[in-house]
């Protein structure tokens, strides 16, 4: 069992590998590790860095940590709430298909390599992490020469961030073995670490989880996630699923946030219709923040998107999910992210077309109703996890930072 920091309730799972014992890359001496981070854009290339963050502390490694992304974008926010420093930059979105603003994000591009240039020159950072999305691409180019650069892809692929930054001189980080191969003649090293996720999501208590939300243990919990910024499709779909859901199970409905969608105020008025009893059963968070350890602790089944942080967490943490994966995102790699949990039985995957809401309800409360397939689910999804992938990581930015 995993070492459980004092205070701390039982972990949700064992470890395959627990940091707290085995043999960890220390930093060498007193100084200061200076840890600069790029990436952003999407709470799948923020969270491996929030996990190293804490993998740091609980090394407890002195640190100095700079943060680069953009002003508007999911990292200023998660940079704020890990207590390090954040500097803005101009960037553009890597797009794969025609549009017109390509024109407008390319000049930006430019712009945003000399900002970046400026602030590494002024930081002096003893490595780099780049976690991917458009926003790290301007960092690691200006980083040349400055120092190490490790950028971490969280899919089964290589998105398009990645494959411009390893023109760079990077040592590659990949989330799963498969991936490495793809990365064959691109990266002079690519090391298998894992997707990181945050070791505070062990510790969750379902007990307070409940009591948190206002739910029981009498009937099951299904958990909706959309990503950091919600899914209206899903949400539609869980609309009209939500009479028959109610009558048999709890809901917790993570919609996203007023700037993304409308959907959290359309479905609170919804609510409000019902009878008190089935209101009781029906939570709506537009973002589920530090209580995440223990919502996930107390969910006895996920329907998700399949962004690489999502499936990550689930595989980690062991928990069954129905995945809907968002159509068209770059390269498809949200299929691929949760094929990659369908092939193992640790989840079900439903492309978005066919995903009704009556498919979507009958897939639900089968695995629902069926404990020991849920088990099983589990059982599979768990044996994918990878908990120690912050300490990987962690250990190859103090190696690269440590070389002479």
């Amino acid at each position: 069992m995993a070492t459980t920091p004092p205070g701390s309730p039982t972990p949700l799972v064992d470890r395959p590998t627990d940091p707290g014992t085995t043999s960890l890359r220390p930093w060498v001496g007193d100084r200061t590790l200076r840890l600069l981070i790029a990436g952003g854009g999407t709470g799948g290339h923020v969270l491996p860095a929030v996990a190293v963050l804490e993998e740091l502390a609980r090394r407890q490694v002195a640190l100095e940590c700079l943060w680069v992304g953009t002003s508007d974008g999911v990292e200023r926010q998660a940079a704020g709430q890990a207590g390090v420093a954040f500097q803005a930059i101009r960037t553009g979105k890597l797009r794969r298909y025609l549009d017109l603003q390509n024109l407008r994000d390319a000049a930006r591009i430019p712009i945003g390599v000399v900002q970046a240039a400026r602030i590494v020159r002024g930081f002096r950072p003893d490595v780099i992490l780049s976690t991917g999305g458009f926003v790290s691409v301007p960092t690691v180019i200006g980083a040349r020469r400055a120092g190490p650069v490790v950028t971490h892809e969280q899919t089964a692929i290589l998105g398009l961030a990645t494959r411009i930054n390893l023109r760079f001189g990077c040592t590659l980080a990949v989330s799963y073995p498969e991936t490495a191969t793809l990365a064959a003649g691109l990266a002079t090293r690519v090391e298998v670490t894992g997707n990181p996720i945050r070791p505070s999501l062990q510790y969750g208590d379902a007990a307070r989880g409940r009591a948190a939300y206002g739910l029981t243990p009498d009937l099951p919990i299904l958990t909706v996630m959309g990503g950091a910024r919600g899914a209206s499709p899903v949400n539609e779909r869980v609309r009209g699923m939500l009479p028959g859901l109610l009558a048999q199970t709890q809901v917790v409905h993570q919609t996203g946030p007023a700037g993304a969608n409308d959907d959290a105020a359309d479905l609170a008025r919804l609510r409000s219709t019902w009878s008190p009893e089935l209101q009781r059963r029906y939570v709506i968070k537009t973002f589920i923040r530090e209580e995440i350890a223990d919502v996930y602790a107390m969910t006895d089944l996920v329907l998700a998107r399949a962004g690489a942080g999502t499936v990550a967490e689930l595989a980690g943490l062991g928990l069954p999910s129905v995945l809907i994966p968002l159509p068209h995102a770059g390269g498809d790699e949200q299929t691929r992210n949760a094929a990659i949990l369908a092939r193992a039985g640790a989840a079900v995957a439903i492309p978005q077309d066919a995903a009704t809401p009556d498919h979507l309800q009958v897939t639900v409360m089968d695995i629902l109703r069926d404990t020991p397939r849920r088990q099983q689910m589990a059982e599979a999804a768990r044996s994918l996890g990878n908990l120690d992938a912050a300490a990987r990581l962690t250990d190859l930015l103090i190696e690269l930072a440590s070389a002479p």
